[in-house]
């Protein structure tokens, strides 16, 4: 574990701190507007890591490119040895169309920062800019941007291919922006963030036949009916009522003609668990569905369940104190620890499996006119960007004391 200074000592240099702020404002809004109109997809992000990687060269942090692909880390030496915590921008976009009409819009068709991808690597940038002008902490920050976390893995990439081997995180933490919880606010969870994410295709193989004689085939139509219903107990029935699970059949695909019984139904879905414990029952309790209803109906099942990303759980004291930071900052009334987990999923889940850290939501401000996440009308709010880089600043400032 390890030390935490008193958070009232944080401000020894505030003044300083606040004054740079004020001044490159408008410079990061700029950047922030800049990625939002230049959106790039999931390792394709070479425009995006140049500007992020000359931005930090820049501040004199030491800066790798390449891990992941298209990942940036910069490394920041605080003014006296000690060790080290790893904060988490991501960087991609999503493909699809904008429907704003302001000067930064998207001039790529098909893409889009709908998520705020652009806001987390702009307040994490000029999070490295404020703290390279004074490094009043003892150790190293590892400033990770990612590449491809919308749905292609891009923190499990990083890390398969060395980020905690070259850099090793004692602590791990990262923002995400929320729409509908105020500007100027924080939330943060003691356990879980957001959810698993796993796909399924199931087919059920019999033997095709004329639909005027079915006794002369094994027909798997009222297998994958059955299938689809005995799937729905899979958490209703089968799962603690305390330990949220989603399973929805969102995919059937069978036969080709209305006077033929189709060869195979196959069946897919999406499965969604906030407990990793429950993530590996559902998906066994889905297998031994598929095969006792093939059984039953003597078809033979082919089960293919794609493992994505693992649910996102805080660790307690981790959370516990980036929520006493985010409080010094804005007050308690407006660090909200009563929200619902999402399940909606993200990859900094992988890294949450192998470092002690904390995800946090910052308020974006109302989610009215369609502005929510993964909309066409989302833009993320530079009114909390500043908020942003003195939560970072704090957030370092406390947990590497000199």
């Amino acid at each position: 574990m390890l030390r935490c200074m008193d958070l009232a000592r944080v401000d020894s240099d505030h003044s300083f701190a606040e004054r740079f702020i004020a001044e490159r404002g408008a410079a990061w809004t700029a950047l922030r507007r800049d990625l939002h109109a230049h959106p790039e997809l999931a390792f394709a992000e070479h425009r995006t890591s140049d500007l992020v990687a000359a931005r930090l060269q820049v501040a004199g942090l030491a800066v790798r490119r390449g891990l992941g692909g298209t990942g940036v880390v910069g490394l920041l030496e605080g003014r006296q040895p000690g060790p080290m915590i790893g904060l988490r921008a991501d960087m991609d976009a999503l493909p699809m169309h904008e429907g704003n009409n302001f000067a930064h819009r998207s001039v790529h068709a098909g893409r889009m920062h709908a998520c705020g991808h652009d806001g987390h690597t702009a307040m994490l940038v000029a999070a490295a800019e404020t703290l390279a002008q004074a490094p009043d902490f003892a150790g190293q920050v590892a400033f990770i941007f990612q590449p491809a976390e919308e749905g292609d893995g891009g923190a499990r990439r990083m890390m398969d291919e060395g980020l905690f081997a070259d850099y090793p995180c004692e602590e791990v933490y990262a923002l995400h922006n929320w729409p509908g919880l105020d500007a100027g606010s924080f939330a943060v969870h003691r356990g879980p963030v957001m959810a698993s994410a796993d796909q399924f295709d199931i087919t059920l193989k019999g033997r095709g036949a004329h639909a005027a004689m079915p006794h002369q085939g094994l027909d798997p139509v009222p297998a994958a009916a059955a299938l689809i219903q005995t799937l729905q107990t899979v958490v209703s029935r089968r799962t603690d009522p305390l330990r949220a699970g989603v399973v929805s059949v969102t995919r059937m695909q069978a036969g080709e003609a209305y006077n033929v019984i189709p060869e195979a139904v196959t069946v897919g879905g999406t499965v969604r668990a906030l407990d990793n414990r429950v993530r590996d029952a559902l998906q066994q309790q889905i297998t031994l569905a598929a095969e006792g209803i093939a059984a039953a109906h003597g078809l033979h099942a082919t089960v293919d369940y794609r493992r994505g990303y693992p649910a996102t759980v805080n660790h307690a004291a981790q959370a516990d104190f980036a929520g006493r930071v985010a409080m010094a900052l804005v007050g308690e009334d407006k660090v909200r620890r009563d929200m619902d987990p999402s399940m909606g999923a993200e990859d900094f889940g992988f890294m949450l499996l192998e470092k002690p850290g904390a995800y946090l939501w910052i308020g974006n401000g109302p989610g009215s006119g369609g502005c929510m996440l993964h909309n066409p009308l989302y833009d993320f709010n530079d009114e909390i960007l500043p908020l942003g880089v003195r939560f970072w600043r704090a957030l370092v400032l406390a947990r590497l004391p000199l």
